[in-house]
């Protein structure tokens, strides 16, 4: 069977292919339990055969799925279907269910020829908008390119594949085994290059590469491959937007240049601050010298080459003529000495440094913290055993580090302590767990509201006949009520359609056998004798004056039976003889 036309977990049907991506492809599909169509993204199988990465995978959907933003691709839900070949073999597909988007990827956009200043702007504050929400409920992207923006047909903004990336990364190892996983590296933040610790600003460096992209019609950073690439966002700093493309504001050389900080805490603090500093720029706001300045000094680094790049980088912004200055330099004998006292310090230090003994700068009864964030309990104990120091354990609820890693440690990495030691491990315990309500009973609003209030959300909504109970009505939930889940699941329920499905009792049921399955389903019952037709025994139902089918429950329903004589008991008239 073709993907094309197979139905996955018996509710998915796989319609045609209408997109393709570096780990996945796009179909559109149809939920045939709900009657809604969708878009499916089946995994491609590198990625399906690894379990560590299907297990991730499931859990950061399930985190994904909890969005409910306009500006977020919805995701309806996720699992695995089973694919056997020809020859038995069983191999795992793992796919997600998400809103059908109709519209054009950004990239598409993009590559479509130059973007109007303000559909640029327009678009980047969707992205930053999604962000905002996205990281107010503790959900990184990790992975905000032109390929995972959507711009429908109304001209909304929609980023979707939130929570892939992170599955993705967690599954491997390197910076090539990800970029290629991923796809390209061009908009890598300088921290995932380098693989450290991401954050929320990872997201807003990648959504300043996208605003540079916009702008100039090409990306920051360009090599022969990706590694070279990851390079230049470690250590090479960008050319300000307006030095590629004139027409392009000072004003919005400020706001990229700030998101493309190498230093993390350099970046906006958050999707908010990003979002208000492009509407200003967007309005015509230029920075005043004093911004500049501030901004020179924040984006310099300790590295002379990256300083260098970086303030060639800034030299239009601080070449505005409209910006006089208010002092004069100082004179030129004064530079000349102040070069030459520093050139003199400089030989002292390296004369200094050539010829002192090396010392052991950590005592021998010393310890330094070793980096344990991250790690499994497990795994950071035996990293303190092995520097001489012991453990002992805080739990901590979490909604971003996994059950059972270390969220961190008291004190810090690289802090120096007496031998023997014992370092505070606060460890994660997972999402805060809240206890599922009663909700059976409920109106579906009134057991909406109640998750709501209990820190969950609504899943799948099911309906069902139920006999005695009316439409709309909570029959059970999925988790049951006092069930203890993860603060934001979702549950599903399954409420009254209002109706019972009467079968047809004429012919095959006997009187009495029809008459006991009608008040099964707590309908009434009556039964009305037809004198003109002949009765049977036992007797049969003629007609019904309801159903077969749905009715609303508690449906009067009239059994009409032959009650006349039988053909064999007419008795017939003779002739007296004479």
């Amino acid at each position: 069977m073709s993907v094309e036309s197979r139905v996955l977990s018996g509710r998915y049907r796989v319609d045609e292919p209408i997109g393709r991506g570096g780990m996945a492809s796009v179909y559109r599909g149809y939920d045939l339990t709900l009657g809604r169509p969708v878009a499916i993204k089946i995994l491609d199988g590198e990625l399906a055969d690894d379990s560590g990465f299907r297990t991730r995978f499931r859990l950061e959907a399930q985190s994904a799925s909890r969005m409910s933003s306009t500006a977020v691709v919805r995701v309806y839900d996720a699992g695995e279907d089973i694919e056997t070949d020809a020859d038995g073999t069983e191999h795992p597909i793992p796919f997600i269910v998400m809103e059908l988007v109709h519209g054009r990827l950004l990239k598409d956009v993009i590559a479509a020829g130059p973007v109007p200043l303000a559909d640029s702007i327009r678009y980047v504050d969707g992205i930053l908008e999604a962000l905002e929400y996205s990281h107010r409920a503790g959900v990184v992207h990790r992975d905000i390119k032109p390929g995972n923006v959507m711009i429908t047909d109304a001209g909304q903004v929609k980023v979707m594949d939130f929570g892939i990336a992170r599955a993705v990364s967690d599954s491997s190892s390197t910076v090539a085994e990800t970029t290629t996983i991923l796809g390209t590296a061009a908009y890598f933040s300088p921290e995932q290059a380098k693989g450290d610790v991401v954050d929320a600003r990872a997201d807003l460096y990648s959504t300043g590469v996208v605003l540079y992209e916009l702008l100039t019609g090409r990306q920051p950073f360009r090599g022969d491959s990706p590694v070279a690439v990851a390079y230049q966002h470690v250590s090479a700093a960008p050319l300000a937007p307006s030095e590629v493309v004139e027409t392009v504001p000072r004003a919005l050389d400020a706001v990229v240049l700030r998101a493309l900080a190498k230093d993390p805490f350099a970046r906006y603090p958050d999707a908010a601050a990003f979002r208000e500093a492009l509407d200003a720029a967007g309005a015509g706001k230029a920075p005043s010298r004093r911004q500049v300045d501030t901004l020179a000094n924040t984006l310099y680094g300790p590295d002379p080459r990256q300083a260098a790049e970086t303030a060639r980088s800034l030299r239009q912004l601080s070449s505005d003529p409209t910006m006089k200055r208010t002092q004069a330099g100082p004179p030129a004998a004064w530079i000349w000495a102040g070069v030459a006292v520093l050139a003199v310090l400089l030989i002292s230090v390296l004369i200094w440094v050539l010829t002192i003994k090396p010392c052991q700068l950590v005592p021998s009864g010393s310890r330094i913290v070793p980096v344990v964030v991250g790690l499994t309990y497990d795994a950071a104990t035996t990293a303190l055993a092995d520097n001489d120091l012991s453990a002992t354990r805080q739990d901590e609820a979490s909604a971003t580090v996994p059950a059972g890693d270390v969220i961190r440690s008291e004190p810090k990495a690289g802090v120096s302590m007496e031998r023997d030691s014992e370092v505070m491990l606060v460890v994660s315990k997972g999402p805060q767990s809240v206890t599922v309500p009663p909700l059976v009973g409920m109106t579906r609003a009134q057991a909406e509201q109640a998750l709501q209030t209990a820190g969950l959300s609504l899943g799948q909504v099911r309906r069902d006949d139920e006999p005695d109970t009316e439409a709309d009505i909570v029959i059970s939930s999925d988790p049951e009520q006092k069930v203890d889940v993860a603060q934001g699941s979702a549950v599903d329920l399954v409420v009254a359609t209002g109706t019972v499905a009467v079968p047809d009792v004429t012919g095959n049921f006997t009187l009495d056998d029809a008459k006991k399955a009608l008040l099964d389903l707590k309908l009434t019952v009556d039964v009305t004798d037809d004198a003109s037709c002949p009765a049977t025994d036992p007797r049969s139902v003629k007609s019904q004056s309801a159903g077969p089918g749905e009715v609303p429950i508690h449906t009067h329903v009239v059994l009409v039976s032959c009650s006349g004589p039988a053909a064999g008991d007419k008795k017939s008239g003779g002739t007296g003889g004479g």
